[in-house]
């Protein structure tokens, strides 16, 4: 009989706006660690730790795994939706029979709004300048 030997840690990469977190996961007592700072200290807001911990709290292994992540670029919110993705594909990698939960419930989504362009010679992306009939 063979048992096929899991891997320390347990990669995976999430992207939204223009924030990008590459997030490890390994068995543990559920401790998270973002930028080298401790969850609560690293999302202040209560809104940002609920979206960026979705993933762990739908399957209830909040408990169950260790958390690292290093995350860069965009805002807060963009940030903890990197989190997001990225916790949930590590999770899916880690134990396959939790990705229908996961994507049933939206956490392997990327969410693919982006900041739309500028447009020359206007203000901005769909601004316009004043119409003015005399």
């Amino acid at each position: 009989e063979q048992t096929e030997e899991l891997p320390e840690f347990t990669w995976g990469v999430g992207r939204r706006k223009t924030s990008v977190a590459r997030v490890r996961i390994k068995d543990g007592e559920g401790v998270i660690w973002i930028n080298k700072k401790p969850f609560e200290q690293f999302f202040v807001r209560l809104q940002d730790r609920q979206e960026a911990a979705a993933p762990l709290r739908a399957l209830g292994l909040e408990k169950a795994y260790d958390v690292f992540v290093n995350v860069t670029g965009g805002g807060v919110a963009g940030q903890a939706g990197a989190v997001k993705l990225g916790l949930a594909r590590a999770l899916s990698e880690r134990a396959p029979q939790h990705e229908k939960q996961l994507r049933d419930e939206g956490h392997m989504s990327r969410d693919a709004r982006e900041k739309e362009r500028k447009k020359y010679g206007r203000r901005g992306a769909r601004a316009r300048y004043q119409f003015s009939k005399r």
